[in-house]
């Protein structure tokens, strides 16, 4: 069958920060393409949507795959559908990704018929079954797959993660993939999975906590396969298992691998492992992204972090030893008053590191979602993109967005503008001179993007979809959140933690 795959466009936060490699949208290509599917790609990230529409003219789908990771884009996927659709009335439309899996019957009603199934769970073990479901009929019984008609049986799990290879050479406009001054960058899965269950995020719930890892081999083959000079590696904690970071090393020692890394880990993994880190920083390894979401162990214990506010000092001090800059990202609590927006804007300016904010979003899908006391204020699934309040604020929203944007600003001031481009001269330069400009703009973006006068005006937009009401559920039983569960992997049963 000839499947077009699509990424929709950039969210408010990337707009600026990052721009990442979909990856887990070519590892469903390369499933597709493996079954002996004719595949193609349009990443709208990086993409005008002229190309789209030109691709559908030309390729004429006889399926679509809209990649959902994030429900903010929800509203835009279904127009999508419905414009393919009109243009190729028998083409087979369906989404899949992290964030519709929790809310696909509602989507799918929301849609009016532009999208026949949504795929609940990982897409690499549904995307062929579905196709030839399509071509044959019976897709109500493909394992993962949501239709008007109901839901099919559970969806699978990869159980190894070393294929399907993700097809990067369908990609077009991959040199404006990038995450700061890694630029550009490419993206590599080493584990996919989290055994935490903070209760803001949905990776534990989405995966049932558990938890695979690529062979060393796989992973540097991967990595050798890369042609970009960065990396961006996108586990949801890197190297829980020591010794699975240390194999990987290892193997990319032993090619002769040099890049530049970025990653995403957790404090207390980083202060019981060093010496793992500390071997990676001679690989490459720049940049490390700590989600320490609040500064206090009253906020810890909200977000059910499971480390203290002293291990997360002692983290970075361990980071700045080895050598290794950190962005810290915390958790805006829509709680917050001005008095609170400047004791953290202080620790902010304390630290030499980089820090993020996110407002705190309760998601489908995340304990949150269903232990929130406090009622939705927008139910408008653009809004819920980590950047907006969609809670009640204690202070007037729009003085709530002035003080979140001049705390935002004053960081930005501290690692961004006229002063860094001269500390950064040398990076600029290099990335200039082989024609990357994503870093450059990144610089001078800031005031264009984040203005407290066009999130509030977010706010009026006219709503077409929403989000359904939140359940209030009894989550003591914790596995009736999950979207994969036990007995439903491809292969041999996964790793698990104890619930």
């Amino acid at each position: 069958m000839r499947l077009l795959l699509v990424h929709p466009s950039a969210l408010m936060y990337s707009e600026i920060f990052l721009r990442l490699e979909p990856l887990g949208l070519e590892r469903v290509a390369g499933a597709a393409r493996a079954a002996g599917h004719e595949v193609r790609v349009v990443d709208l990230q990086v993409l005008r949507l002229g190309r789209l529409r030109d691709e559908v003219r030309s390729f004429r789908p006889e399926a679509l795959g809209i990649s959902l990771n994030y429900l903010a884009n929800i509203p835009e996927a279904i127009a999508l559908a419905a414009r393919v659709k009109q243009e190729v009335p028998g083409c087979f439309v369906f989404l899949g990704g992290h964030s519709v899996s929790f809310v696909a019957e509602e989507v799918l009603e929301q849609a009016r018929g532009a999208v026949d199934a949504v795929v609940r769970g990982e897409g690499e073990p549904a995307v062929a079954p579905l196709l030839e479901a399509v071509r044959d009929g019976g897709v109500e019984g493909v394992p993962g797959v949501v239709t008007a008609a109901g839901r099919g049986p559970a969806p699978l799990m990869l159980h190894g993660i070393d294929v399907p290879l993700p097809a990067r050479d369908l990609m077009r406009g991959r040199r404006r993939y990038f995450i700061g001054e890694l630029d550009p960058c490419a993206s590599i899965e080493f584990t996919r999975g989290c055994p935490w269950d903070c209760s803001f995020c949905s990776a534990w719930t989405f995966y049932g906590r558990s938890y695979r890892k690529a062979s060393p081999e796989a992973a540097a083959e991967d990595l050798a396969r890369i042609r970009e000079p960065n990396v961006f590696v996108v586990d949801d904690v890197a190297f829980i298992r020591p010794e699975h970071g240390d194999a990987i090393a290892a193997e990319v020692e032993r090619r002769g691998i040099r890049k530049r890394y970025y990653l995403e880990t957790r404090a207390d993994v980083l202060l019981r492992h060093p010496e793992v880190f500390e071997r990676w920083a001679r690989l490459g390894l720049r940049y490390m992204f700590l989600g320490m979401e609040a500064i206090d162990a009253e906020g810890l214990d909200l977000y059910r972090k499971r480390v203290s506010p002293d291990e997360n000092l002692k983290a970075l001090d361990t980071a700045r030893r080895l050598g290794i800059k950190v962005a810290i990202n915390l958790i805006v609590d829509p709680a917050w008053d001005e008095e609170r927006f400047r004791v953290v804007r202080e620790f902010a300016l304390a630290v030499p590191e980089i820090v993020h904010f996110t407002v705190m979003t309760p998601y489908p899908g995340t304990e949150i979602w269903h232990t929130e006391s406090r009622r939705l204020t927008t139910r408008d699934y653009r809004l819920f993109d980590i950047q907006h309040a969609v809670v009640p604020t204690v202070l007037p929203l729009e003085r709530f967005y002035e003080e979140l944007v001049r705390t935002q600003a004053v960081i930005n001031r501290k690692h961004l503008g006229l002063r860094t481009a001269f500390g950064a001269a040398r990076v600029l330069t290099r990335n200039l001179l082989h024609g990357q400009t994503n870093f450059a703009r990144m610089l001078w973006k800031f005031n264009q993007v984040y203005n407290p006068r066009r999130q509030l005006a977010d706010h009026a937009r006219p709503v077409r979809y929403e989000l359904p009401l939140p359940q209030h559920l009894d989550v003591g039983d914790r596995r009736m959140l999950y979207v994969h569960t036990r007995g439903t992997t491809q292969g041999a049963p996964t790793r698990r933690t104890p619930d």
